[in-house]
């Protein structure tokens, strides 16, 4: 059996020879030449994550055909919202950038500052006299009474309490920092509703920060903000030169699912195989050409491409490959691998059969595109 074998492939390789060299010595006068083929994938594309993060959704999944700038995925963001409500005052950050290297500069990424602008750092110390006015509670309503004008007054409210010292927040009123202020229980402001003196302080307006790549800042320095509201969404990891790509990964071609390599929930790092396309524009015919015929076909051949299951559909192509070695088979007959470029239209899908001709058969020529 083992010498039957061997004699077959001794075979092969003579008979391959032989049709090298009647390749190498050219096709002119070359007889037509049909071949069997399948429309199969030229190219695989890789699409990787151009920054590490949580998947929010996976909305192309393999077979799937899609065109350039689909979106494939997208990522889920990590939002930072508005604590207070305020004026935003101081917008350092910009999309693309790593959220802490600026904070590490400029303290945050934005500014909020309060709509109240001033706090009162306050004692016990002056209070009236009694067990009622040296006992102060949090959230307490406060009046308060600048010391050495009088036109400033205005309200408060207890915020922190720390033994015999306590913070008030001015709720209203117009006041200088520095200003020293009696601070009472009652709207009359007597002596006997006296319960502390403090000092007017600016309130240090809110630094806002975040960890990760900025992908959107949702606000503008001086915008007016509700507590609640959006100021900026983060990726984790970093983007390369701060170029900020979005939350989203797009097909950069129109091409076929081959391969989904994320799910919504998981996380990915940053450069991880997220899918593999199949470029519509790489499909390109694989057929294959008996050793007799070899010689009557050659790269750079025009042909003509036939849908074996819509005769209409016609192609022109050109043969890109006709390997010099034979392909291996158990069989005797000998063939070699023939490659054919073409450019598909939006009906053409992997693995449909097609025919192959060298030469364009005159009752098709009016049919051929």
């Amino acid at each position: 059996m083992k010498a039957g074998k061997d004699e077959r492939n001794m075979r092969k390789r003579m008979l391959g020879i032989l049709c090298v060299a009647m390749l190498l010595a050219g096709t002119a006068g070359a007889e037509p030449v049909t071949m069997n083929g399948t429309v199969e994938a030229g190219d695989i594309l890789t699409v990787y994550a151009p920054i590490g993060g949580t998947v929010e959704s996976v909305e192309a999944e393999a077979g799937e055909k899609v065109t350039a700038g689909q979106e494939l995925l997208r990522f889920r963001t990590e939002k930072v919202y508005a604590a207070q409500d305020g004026v935003i005052r101081g917008v350092f950050g910009a999309e693309g950038e790593d959220a802490e290297t600026v904070a590490a500069t400029y303290g945050a990424v934005m500014y909020l500052e309060g709509e109240h602008l001033y706090s009162v750092s306050a004692s016990v110390s002056k209070a009236y006299s009694s067990v009622e006015t040296m006992i102060v509670h949090p959230g307490e309503k406060v009046y308060l009474q600048c010391r050495t004008i009088s036109a400033r007054n205005g309200n408060g409210i207890i915020t922190a309490v720390d033994g015999s010292n306590y913070t008030v927040l001015v709720t209203s009123g117009e006041f200088l920092p520095g200003d020293s202020v009696d601070i009472y229980r009652e709207e009359t402001r007597t002596d006997k509703g006296r319960i502390g003196r403090g000092s007017i302080s600016r309130v240090s307006p809110e630094a806002v920060t975040a960890a990760g790549a900025i992908v959107r800042i949702a606000v503008k320095d001086g915008d007016t903000v509700r507590k609640g509201d959006l100021l900026l969404e983060t990726l984790s990891g970093r983007y390369d030169a701060y170029v900020m790509t979005g939350t989203q990964v797009n097909a950069p071609q129109s091409a076929v699912v081959s391969t989904v390599n994320a799910e919504a929930g998981s996380t990915v790092e940053k450069g991880a195989a997220l899918f593999q396309l199949i470029p519509t524009e790489s499909l390109r015919v694989e057929t294959s050409v008996d050793a007799d015929e070899l010689k009557n076909i050659r790269a750079g051949d025009p042909v003509i491409i036939e849908l074996e299951s819509d005769e209409s559909k016609v192609f022109e192509g050109t043969v890109s490959f006709v390997s010099a070695l034979p392909e291996e088979k158990e069989e005797e007959d000998v063939t070699y691998r023939v490659q054919v470029e073409f450019i598909p239209d939006g009906e053409i899908a992997l693995g449909m059969k097609v025919i192959v001709m060298t030469t364009e058969p005159e009752a098709d020529s009016a049919g051929a595109k």
